[in-house]
Formats: C-alpha cells, sequence, structure tokens
C-alpha cells in the first residue's frame, strides 16, 4: 500500500480517484513509456498532448498532486514502462544495512511492487552520492539495467525484481569507483546494453581509459571491449545517446578525455571524435540530424577560459577537432544539464540555473533567462512547455516563444529538497524526482493522448556495403578456470558497423598464450598452471578480430614475484605497481610517480570466490615523515594499516563505514610485516578477522580485529588496497588459500 508522508485526507481521496479512473491495465503499453533517462527519442522530448502546467507541491484541490512518495525519492531520473515506475536510490540510510537498491513502483498509485537491494563495497562513495546512474529499461524484454555506484552491473526482471545476471565490474574489469560517485548510465542498442567508465584493466589495458563493455543484455556475455585513449584527466559521467549520422548507427557520448565521441554500437569502433576541454564532459550530447551539440564547464584546450557548446558535424570520420566544428562558444559553463531543442531552437541551462536561447545553425545567444542558484537537471519538453527544476528544489513550467521564456508557473518544494535527476511523463502524467520525494503530476481523469513522433533516421542499406570491415569475436573477454572450454562465435561487420554475417564464418584461428583452440572455434584453458592470459585472434582474409582471455586457477595461489613480472592477469596492477629488486629478492612496488593512481585497488581473480584468507608481506616507506596506507582484501573487505593515523581498520564502504572496526596500531616505516585477513559467511552473516604482525616475529594466536557483517557481501575476488601518495608500498609472499585448508 502506498504511502504518502504527512498527508491530508483530501490528497488521499485524490489518490483514491486517481486509481479508480485510470488503473494500471489501462496504459498503453509502449506508446507511453519512458523507457530510457531521455525518453523515447533520447532528447528529453515527449509528444504528449494535455500536460498539466502548474502544480503544488503541498496538495490538496487543484493542486494537480496525485501523489508523493517519500520512498521513491532519488538523486537521478526515474524511468517508465509497462505501467510501472523505476527508480535506483539509497537503501537503509545510516544503519548498518545501508545499500543501494532499484525500486519498482505502480505508476497510477505510487505502491511499491518490489525492491532489488545489493551492497556498496569497496567504494569511497558517500551515501547522499548513491544512486547516481540513471536506471535504463528494455522494451523488448521488459528488463531493467542498474550501474551500482560501486560498480556492479545488474540485469534485472522488470515485472519480479529477481536479478538475473550481474557483473562486478571494479573486480573484473577495472572500472573505477571514487568519491565522486561518477557513475554512467547505461543504455540499450538491439541486442545489447552498453555502459562505459574510466576503467584501470589488466595486460596492456591496465592503463586508465574511457572505455565501452557492450554486454549481450540477456545473457551479460562480453560482446564487445573498447576504449578512448588513455589518461583520462577526469571521471565523468555523460549519458550516451544512440543515433544515425550519415547513414551509420552511432553511439555518441562525452568521454573522460574531454573529447565528444561516436562510435559504433555494434562494434565499438570509433567513428569520430571532437576534442572539446582538458578535464571529462558530463552533459548527455544532443543529436539532432547529422548535427551533434554538446557542452561543458571545464577548461578548454586552446585558452585560459573555460565553459563551452559547440555544434558538430556528425557526418564525418577521424579527428574532426577542426574539420567538424560548425560553431563554438567559450565561456558558458554548461556542465551538468544537458541541451534541448526546442521549435527549432536550442536551450541551455548552465550550472548557475541561467537559461539560454540559441540559434542551432550558427551559436548566437537570442535571449536567457535566470533560474535559481544551481542547475544539474535537464529540462523536459512536453506538450509545448518546458519542465525543470533547481539542485535547491525551484521548480518551473516554462513556456518558449521564440527567444522569449515565459514562465506559467513556479514553486518551491519544501526547504532542503534537493533536485538533481530529472522530469518525465508517461501516461499524461509528470514524474518529478527529488532526494527526499518523488513526486506525480497530472490530473486524476487525463486520457493520453500522443502527437505524430517523427520519423527515426534510417541506416543505409547493408546491400550498399557488403565488404567485410570488421572481425568481431564473442565473447571478448573472458575470465576461465584450467580446462574450463568456451565456444567462441565469430561475426563479420561492413565499415558502417552493419552485420553481414555471424554463422559459419570461415576463420582462422590463432592463440598467443597457452591454451587449444578447434577450427570451430572452441577454446580450452590448459587443465593447470599459473596465472596466464591468452589472445585470441581470428583472421578472415586480411581482417584479424581479438579476444582475451584471463585464465586464473583454484586456490591455494602464492605470489613472489620470482619472475621479474606484476602478475598479467591482475585487474588493474600493472601500470600502478614494478618489481624491483631489495637486498636481493624481488619485490613488487607500488610507486608514488603515477597520476592520479597512487590510491587504488586491484584484484587477482574469480568474484564468485569466497570464505578464503589472504596474507601478505608489507612494507612502507616514509618521505618528508609521511608513511602510505598498505591493504589486503578479501570477499568484499578491506584491512587497512594506515600510515597517517597509525590505525588498523577493517571496513566494506569506507565513506558510510556501515560496519568496520578502526583500532589505534604503531606501525614502524622501513620494517617488514605480514597482513593477514580471512572472510567467510557463517549463519548468514560475513565474520571478517584481520591481524598484522613483525613478519621477523612469531604469527599471534590471537585475530588483532574483527567484524561481523549482518549484511555479508557474499562473494569477491583477493586483492590489494594501497595508498602510495606520500610515500612507496613493498608488497611480497602473497598467498590466498581457502580456509578449509586452515
Amino acid at each position: 500500500m502506498r504511502t504518502i508522508p504527512k498527508a491530508d485526507f483530501r490528497a488521499v481521496v485524490l489518490l483514491a480517484l486517481a486509481a479508480i479512473a485510470f488503473p494500471t491495465a489501462a496504459f498503453a503499453a509502449g506508446e507511453y513509456d519512458w523507457p530510457n533517462w531521455r525518453g523515447p527519442e533520447q532528447n528529453n522530448i515527449s509528444r504528449e498532448t494535455g500536460i498539466v502546467d502548474k502544480w503544488n507541491p503541498k496538495g490538496g484541490p487543484g493542486s494537480n498532486l496525485l501523489w508523493k512518495s517519500e520512498k521513491l525519492g532519488t538523486r537521478s531520473t526515474p524511468i517508465a514502462m509497462n505501467g510501472k515506475l523505476y527508480v535506483v536510490c539509497r537503501a537503509d540510510p545510516l544503519t548498518p544495512v545501508e545499500g543501494e537498491k532499484v525500486i519498482c513502483a505502480d505508476a497510477v498509485t505510487g505502491e511499491v511492487l518490489w525492491e532489488n537491494k545489493f551492497n556498496v563495497a569497496l567504494s569511497d562513495v558517500p551515501g547522499e552520492r548513491v544512486g547516481w546512474a540513471n536506471l535504463c529499461g528494455d522494451p523488448e524484454t521488459g528488463n531493467v539495467y542498474c550501474n551500482g555506484v560501486s560498480g556492479l552491473f545488474l540485469c534485472i526482471d522488470g515485472k519480479t525484481g529477481k536479478t538475473i545476471w550481474s557483473n562486478p565490474t571494479t573486480e573484473t574489469f577495472g572500472m573505477l569507483t571514487t568519491y565522486g560517485a561518477r557513475t554512467h548510465t547505461p543504455i540499450i542498442f538491439e541486442d545489447l546494453v552498453i555502459v562505459s567508465g574510466i576503467i584501470i584493466g589488466w595486460g596492456e589495458q591496465a592503463r586508465p581509459n574511457h572505455r565501452f563493455i557492450a554486454f549481450n543484455k540477456k545473457t551479460g556475455e562480453v560482446v564487445w571491449y573498447a576504449g578512448t585513449r588513455d589518461l583520462p584527466n577526469d571521471t565523468n559521467y555523460s549519458g550516451p545517446v544512440t543515433s544515425v549520422l550519415n547513414g551509420q548507427a552511432a553511439l555518441v557520448v562525452g568521454g573522460g578525455d574531454g573529447a565528444v565521441w561516436a562510435i559504433q554500437p555494434r562494434t565499438g569502433k570509433p567513428i569520430w571524435h571532437y576534442d572539446f576541454t582538458m578535464g571529462g564532459i558530463n552533459p548527455s550530447p544532443l543529436v539532432v540530424g547529422d548535427t551533434v551539440y554538446a557542452a561543458h564547464s571545464e577548461e578548454n584546450l586552446d585558452s585560459n577560459t573555460a565553459g563551452g557548446i559547440a555544434a558538430i558535424k556528425g557526418d564525418l570520420t577521424g579527428d574532426v577537432s577542426k574539420t567538424g566544428e560548425i560553431w563554438r562558444l567559450r565561456e558558458y559553463m554548461v556542465g551538468r544539464s544537458s541541451p534541448v531543442m526546442f521549435n527549432d531552437l536550442l536551450y541551455c541551462i548552465d550550472d548557475r540555473a541561467k537559461l539560454f536561447v540559441l540559434d542551432p545553425k550558427n551559436g548566437e545567444v537570442l535571449g536567457r533567462r535566470a533560474l535559481g542558484k544551481e542547475m544539474r537537471a535537464t529540462p523536459l519538453v512536453a506538450d509545448g512547455k518546458m519542465y525543470c527544476a533547481t539542485s535547491n528544489g525551484q521548480y518551473y513550467v516554462l513556456k518558449p516563444d521564440g527567444n522569449q521564456v515565459k514562465v506559467l508557473s513556479q514553486g518551491r518544494l519544501p526547504t532542503g529538497e534537493e533536485c538533481h535527476g530529472s522530469a518525465i511523463v508517461s501516461n499524461g502524467r509528470i514524474y518529478l524526482p527529488s532526494m527526499e520525494h518523488l513526486y506525480c503530476i497530472g490530473t486524476p481523469d487525463h486520457k493520453p493522448a500522443l502527437a505524430e513522433r517523427p520519423a527515426a533516421p534510417q541506416e543505409k542499406p547493408v546491400d550498399e556495403d557488403d565488404k567485410p570491415a570488421h572481425v568481431q569475436i564473442v565473447p571478448a573477454e573472458l575470465l576461465l578456470r584450467p580446462g574450463d572450454s568456451r565456444q567462441l562465435t565469430v561475426k563479420l561487420y561492413n565499415s558502417r558497423g552493419q552485420l553481414l554475417k555471424s554463422e559459419k564464418v570461415d576463420a582462422t584461428f590463432k592463440l598467443d598464450g597457452p591454451g587449444r583452440i578447434s577450427p570451430d572455434g572452441k577454446f580450452t584453458a590448459v587443465p593447470e598452471g599459473a596465472h596466464k592470459a591468452t589472445y585470441i585472434h581470428a583472421k578472415v582474409g586480411d581482417l584479424d578480430g581479438l579476444a582475451r582471455v584471463r585464465v586464473v586457477p583454484n586456490l591455494p595461489w602464492k605470489f613472489d614475484f620470482s619472475d621479474h613480472q606484476v602478475p598479467i592477469t591482475w585487474v588493474s596492477a600493472r601500470y600502478r605497481h614494478i618489481t624491483r629488486a631489495v637486498d636481493g629478492n624481488d619485490v613488487m612496488v607500488k610507486v608514488t610517480t603515477i597520476p592520479k593512481g597512487t590510491r587504488s585497488m586491484c584484484f587477482f581473480g574469480q568474484p564468485d570466490l569466497h570464505d578464503y584468507t589472504i596474507q601478505a608481506d608489507v612494507l612502507g616507506n616514509i618521505k618528508d615523515n609521511k608513511m602510505p596506507d598498505i591493504g589486503v582484501i578479501a570477499q568484499g573487505y578491506i584491512l587497512d594499516i594506515r600510515g597517517a593515523s597509525q590505525e588498523l581498520q577493517l571496513r566494506t564502504w569506507g565513506a558510510q563505514m556501515r560496519v568496520g572496526e578502526t583500532i589505534k596500531f604503531p606501525w614502524k616505516p622501513n620494517v617488514w610485516h605480514t597482513i593477514k585477513l580471512r572472510a567467510s559467511v557463517e549463519d548468514g552473516k560475513a565474520v571478517v578477522r584481520g591481524k598484522v604482525w613483525p613478519r621477523e616475529e612469531k604469527e599471534p594466536a590471537d585475530w588483532t580485529v574483527t567484524l561481523t557483517d549482518p549484511q555479508p557481501v557474499a562473494t569477491g575476488s583477493p586483492g590489494l588496497f594501497g595508498n602510495a601518495t606520500d610515500a612507496e608500498i613493498f608488497l611480497d609472499n602473497i598467498t590466498v588459500t581457502p580456509n578449509s585448508a586452515g
């Protein structure tokens, strides 16, 4: 049953009338859905008509407030599909079981139908930033996709709320999760769901890069895996859009490297990039025809100014930084809200909530209006009006009229409510999110109507280009155990990224690394051995496709670096660590000179491991009277020797410390210590124990620190944590053993 906090009797009556007059079964499935945060056309435009132009968050007669729900408050944008609303938000704030959750509610009543809750682990994200990325719905399957703030990517059954598949991308790929919480919104394209972020991977991809992972939306299999450029200056969260540019399907997105990118959504191959800024781009691009509109609030590349808006030719290829620029405005700080088009005029709202009306042909500023103090949300365009709310809860219904913008109505949400997500519309009802509530705005007797939607742009026919230009191996990334086998599929695409052939492709396979592969593409890992990587090549004519495989054996493991190598299969390790001879013995060193990478985690293998113990010999250097932090990771928990505070801390979610133990622990620099962490699930709870002692001394019988987690992280890859900002970290003799081994 739906709950309206502090609601009066009149609001409850309105709710009941709404449910009677317009039951869920009456929804026209699909026609009025809002499955993507930017809507069905991916431009924040709705073709619905008869939408109300005033409302009052206090409720009551004539308020046009149908309901508000405290349970559905979120910092992101909701989606609507098949008569249901979906939001992602913080779960159980400031409790020992705090986490993140996806909620499904009845779109008419706001009644919660199901919740899917999951842990936030191994992240510095503060609780108030949980639920950062918008959800994405798939109209074909009804599934909902969530990219959690700690890198857990989920495919959820939209009807039942059950997880169909998930991938802990931080552990499997090296997806970065930070205090800033910038997390990317996924997007559906045909049979793919695509997500991206700053990734510090394995092997030759261990340098930070804004990378994209395309999963099979039904199975979670990695179809392609591609990047932009190494060493981006920043994290970012630009929401991708898919469209057609010059007859070619394109995924268009702002990059962490400061460029706008167009990428083939079926292959991951870049089409073009436009270098725009020094920092990461956060607003979502807007595609109109073959023109892409983009904005940012970072430092410009060609001056000491910051901020900009640009129109880019979308029908080119390669580096279009100079050739593709139609026009550009500098010093417009549009760094959060995304551009929208309305009646052939471009509307941009800067970070200080000033709205600009631009001529899209030449960038001329035709009008402007101040709306408040800060803006993150993107305006909704519906029924000849614009709906938006500022970050501090000032809301507006605007009527654009040429270069003028009239205010039809405005107001303020209750004191303290923040709006970071955008308003959406579905079946005649506007849904406005705040951190504290979700507001449903409309009239109970409204009958939805839809103006004609413009025809979607079309790709050029495949038969106009039937020459193979790209070979794709699926899966593109694999993590196997010794002896495991996997059947691979080879697909051929033309130069526009259109599928030519996916069955009986005559490919010749070659392995760079251990294992064997059959002529029809069945790969089998060697039955035993150490951590190894294999590169699989599929050659078709002069074209070469590539898939990467990590083979990680069952426990126990031991790493002593006697081969002078950081293991190639470790995720997020090689760029940040080196091997070095110390007193005639090779050890691994986390150095201080890695830009923006001195505080990080790395992972050793399968994320489904559980009930094991990790142990390592560690040494912290000292520089300018400062020491590093050194930690080991087991099953989603970190045991961390902290240099500056001289403490020992056991935690899973550092920013919130929903569970954790911290004790004083004086330790000396340039002295080898042994650190040991054991994790297990006992009687439905995680029991995690840690100890540290000087390496030359006998291991103490008692554990130094212990925690019990009522909401256990049940599985997770072993790994390392370290902060070498102030001084180097040395590691040796790392072992991971099953708890049953003692």
